[in-house]
């Protein structure tokens, strides 16, 4: 071999080394407890600015009743920790919409705000459900006195389990943006994943959303 080929050869190895090391990296989760019967997890991405969040939950609710609270963004202020006025911008479809809220934050700091898109899909196989919610950040203008989020990637699995049972899993990375110190981000980082689950395995027991389906979502 030439050297010059040789060289590129071993920089391509120690390229793809790199990768699958960081890739092993990235999957270590830190696990800080189990409150209420609601895991939390938080793990330090190397390329990103804030800790990524995990939180999981079982609940004794079918996977269309859950899909469809999940697709309810204009009632998620109810559940959601520190949301208010959410609303929908634009619905593609019943499982492709872009919803917009504020965040809440302590004072003397300003309120955030987000324009998300959230997609819904299901495996026809296994039934799990997938949600995806991207940030939008441009999608509307941005409003005096709120910092706009323009980094926010969340992910919900959605797992049925034996006897009736559903596993809720979700992962977000969020940049908050502007000038935050560090106890706030860490209040939403621990606090705002816990409160808003609790919110949700009670906003899944309303009546109001019994029998509710969304076209082509399985149980």
């Amino acid at each position: 071999m030439k050297p010059h080929l040789r060289i590129f050869t071993i920089a391509l190895m120690f390229f793809y080394l790199f990768l699958f090391v960081s890739a092993i990296a990235q999957e270590k989760w830190k696990f800080n407890g189990v409150k209420e019967g609601i895991e939390l997890y938080t793990k330090l991405d190397p390329n990103a600015s804030f800790k990524t969040i995990k939180t999981v939950l079982t609940v004794d609710a079918p996977l269309s009743k859950i899909a469809w609270v999940l697709m309810d963004v204009n009632r998620t202020d109810e559940w959601v920790y520190a949301a208010k006025n959410c609303k929908t911008l634009k619905q593609y479809s019943a499982t492709d919409l872009i919803y917009y809220s504020e965040v809440v934050v302590p004072p003397p700091f300003n309120n955030r705000d987000f324009a998300i898109r959230i997609t819904l899909t299901q495996d026809k196989s296994t039934k799990q459900i997938t949600v995806l919610a991207d940030s939008k950040p441009d999608f509307l203008p941005e409003k005096p006195g709120l910092v706009r989020i323009h980094q926010s990637t969340g992910k919900w699995l959605i797992s049925p389990m034996p006897n009736g049972l559903t596993r809720v899993e979700y992962i977000l990375q969020v940049d908050p943006g502007g000038l935050i110190p560090a106890w706030v981000v860490n209040l939403f980082a621990t606090k705002g994943p816990f409160e808003s689950f609790k919110g949700l395995r009670e906003q899944i027991k309303k009546k109001d959303y019994d029998g509710k389906k969304l076209a082509g979502i399985r149980d």
